[in-house]
């Protein structure tokens, strides 16, 4: 069940890449957040249930609904609906996210013999989401888009750690929530601030700026 539950983890990207909505970006964030939630959930091997307890808040409280919330609050509040003309056409991002979704399952073989003390579905869906993660960066033009694409990048990464240790401790689960809400804050305050100075909200609109 955990396994299907990462493999549906990776199939998201896919539908993130295809999609030209903006908030179609903050469903997959929503959902992944509930993913997370339940792939912490099913790790039988955890044994610190205080450890436990705060990683299923961090995944279902604050990514599944907090950040989801915060995100949709700014996209409304400037009028941002569409990814409009991203520099690689959906399609070719299409394809790609799912091959990396393909490798990404050939990793979990290849793992398998080489690395005993991974979780091999676990590394292969995490290395493909943060691949693609960071593709879909540099392919869309959206300021909040790019936040929303660091996000799940970063998602792959929270799912990547799941899959070299068995327990993370406390002060390493702060440090990230605190990463989390520090870039999600900054980033939608910055958005916010160059959707005031100019038109658009798209990346280009950075090389306007002066001292």
């Amino acid at each position: 069940m955990t396994n299907f539950l990462i493999l549906l983890f990776g199939v998201t990207m896919i539908y993130a890449s295809s999609s030209t909505r903006v908030e179609s970006y903050i469903k997959t964030l929503s959902f992944q957040g509930v993913l997370l939630f339940l792939i912490v959930l099913g790790n039988h091997t955890w044994t610190d249930y205080i450890s436990l307890a705060f990683l299923a808040a961090e995944t279902l409280v604050f990514k599944a609904i907090i950040i989801p919330v915060f995100m949709t609050r700014i996209v409304r509040k400037n009028g941002i609906f569409r990814e409009v003309e991203p520099y690689i056409p959906y399609f070719y991002s299409l394809i790609f996210t799912s091959l990396m979704f393909a490798a990404g399952i050939f990793i979990s073989f290849w793992v398998i013999d080489q690395m005993q003390n991974l979780r091999p579905v676990y590394f292969g869906v995490a290395v493909s989401v943060i691949i693609s993660g960071m593709f879909l960066i540099m392919t869309r033009k959206k300021l909040i888009t790019h936040v929303m694409c660091y996000i799940m990048m970063e998602n792959g990464i929270f799912l990547l750690t799941l899959s070299v240790i068995k327990e993370m401790p406390m002060i390493v689960n702060l440090g990230v929530l605190l990463d989390i809400f520090a870039a999600v804050f900054i980033l939608g305050l910055f958005a916010t601030k160059i959707n005031e100075a100019f038109d658009e909200m798209d990346v280009k609109s950075l090389s306007e700026l002066k001292d």
